[in-house]
């Protein structure tokens, strides 16, 4: 059986911290004995997080005692972590425990620095100021998780079930993973990443030298469009608008108009019946085929999948027939 600390610091997200709680806690082997015994420690006995306040059982010493530790995320994922569990959490490292981080709780392993060089994720709406805060960390927001055998990393909120699912299957095998997905009512796979919940190329909420040419992209971007067309509503040299997209967005202007129809096309898979061929015309992709090919490469599953899945049919739900299919053209 592996001992499991969950790391408990201030201003814990409630849902991080029952995530793995609940996942390892209700994980039983074939012969009915638990796979694993589950500690919360912390550097405080009592915490608040969220709305709640909670009694912590263990300290910081429990995590000697762990085979794996988790660092749930915080509500101020930029608030400093104290030394004590810094140095706790690098020399479990040391010792070569595994430790695993759930949505923003990355930010406390970056903070350790045992992200370094490393394959990371985390929730999508911070990985750009992730990025900025460690650059030394490869990020990848459009996954689910990451491992690198000792250190773990899982994206935003449901992500970190899936984390502990792939825990389970790596520490007991498929048939007890499958037994605890169905505990958690929860797939043991999730086709595709964090990637086809990401809100795409947004307009940035401050100002920016591109306040003019952005809006212009969202009217126009189903037109067949050029670089030259974005210069002119930008009012720049083609130059000068290619500079400043990469400064102030990291993209190409093309790369920015793309994103933008992928957005686009994805709202209508989520709001429409339109098919896949229309939804290719309607929303500035040169075919179907190439339409298919973006979205796969953008969001990791087919627009049929996408569809399926944020636009399930009008008998999904509590009936116990199958979900109606809804025609996408895939």
């Amino acid at each position: 059986m592996y001992t499991i600390a969950v790391l408990a610091l201030p201003d814990a997200i409630p849902f991080d911290l029952a995530t793995p709680i609940e996942t390892f806690g209700r994980v039983r082997l074939p012969d009915g004995r638990p796979g694993y015994r589950t500690l919360v420690a912390g550097p405080e006995r009592d915490i608040a997080a969220g709305p709640l306040r909670l009694a912590v059982s263990e300290g910081l010493d429990a995590l000697q005692r762990a085979d794996l530790i988790v660092v749930p995320g915080r509500e101020n994922p930029l608030a400093p972590t104290s030394p004590a569990v810094l140095d706790a959490l690098r020399a479990a490292a040391d010792r070569g425990t595994r430790i695993a981080s759930i949505c923003v709780g990355a930010f406390t392993l970056a903070e350790a620095g045992l992200l370094d060089g490393l394959d990371a994720t985390t929730h999508w709406l911070a990985a750009d100021q992730f990025k900025r805060k460690y650059p030394a960390v490869q990020v990848n927001p459009d996954v689910l998780y990451t491992d690198n055998g000792k250190i773990l990393t899982s994206a935003g909120a449901v992500a970190g079930i899936d984390l502990c699912l792939h825990i389970v299957q790596n520490d007991y095998g498929t048939a007890v993973a499958a037994d605890a997905a169905r505990l958690a009512v929860a797939p043991l796979h999730r086709p595709g990443g964090q990637a086809q919940y990401i809100v795409r190329n947004r307009a940035p909420s401050r100002p920016t030298t591109l306040d003019q040419v952005l809006p212009w992209i969202e009217e126009n971007a189903y037109r067949d469009l050029a670089l030259a067309d974005l210069a002119d509503a930008a009012g720049m040299s083609v130059r000068t608008l290619t500079r400043r997209f990469k400064d102030e967005t990291g993209q190409s202007p093309m790369q920015w108009v793309a994103g933008v129809r992928i957005r686009h096309a994805q709202e209508l898979l989520e709001t429409t019946d339109h098919t896949v061929d229309r939804i290719a015309a309607q929303t500035g992709f040169p075919t179907t085929s190439n339409f298919r090919s973006q979205f796969g490469q953008a969001i990791g599953v087919t627009p049929g999948a996408y569809r399926k899945v944020f636009r399930p049919g009008p008998d999904a739900g509590p009936a116990k027939t199958p979900a109606a299919s809804v025609p996408d053209g895939d």
